[in-house]
Parts: C-alpha cells; sequence; structure tokens
C-alpha cells in the first residue's frame, strides 16, 4: 500500500471505472468538482487497499487458542490431613 501508485493501483482494482474516471487518474482535476471526485476516488483506494492489508494480516496470523490444551493436564485430588 503505497500512496505514490494510488491510481495505478485503483485501476487495477477496480476495473469497471467509467472513461471520465480513467481520464482524471491519468490527467489529474481540472475544476473543484474534479478534485471532488479525485478525493472520493482515493478514499475509495484506501478503503480496499486496508482491506486487502487486513486480509494478508489475518493470513499470517495464528492464534493460539488457550482453551484448546493439546496436551492433557493430570490433575490430581486433594487430600487433607486428618489431624
Amino acid at each position: 500500500m503505497n500512496d505514490d501508485n494510488w491510481k495505478k493501483e485503483l485501476k487495477l482494482w477496480k476495473p469497471n471505472l467509467k472513461p471520465l474516471e480513467i481520464k482524471l487518474l491519468e490527467e489529474g482535476a481540472q475544476s473543484n468538482s474534479q478534485a471532488l471526485m479525485l478525493c472520493d476516488m482515493w478514499c475509495e483506494w484506501k478503503t480496499i487497499a486496508e482491506k486487502k492489508k487486513n486480509n494478508l494480516q489475518e493470513k499470517h496470523l495464528i492464534i493460539n487458542d488457550p482453551w484448546d490444551n493439546k496436551e492433557q493436564e493430570t490433575i490430581e485430588p486433594f487430600i487433607g490431613n486428618s489431624s
């Protein structure tokens, strides 16, 4: 996830972009409304990138369940002194 190449990544991740959106990504905004559209596309890219990053982390994350003890623990009964 790198902000420098977000435009290229958005084009790859979202192949159904409209021609105007592609033009904005390639040429940049020429008006205030186009700048807002471009900002929306960046926010969409950021959301997709975060989801991809989280998916990668989940694949590498191993959680050991403390309740799933593979070794059987032996418990000896308590025998109190009868004094």
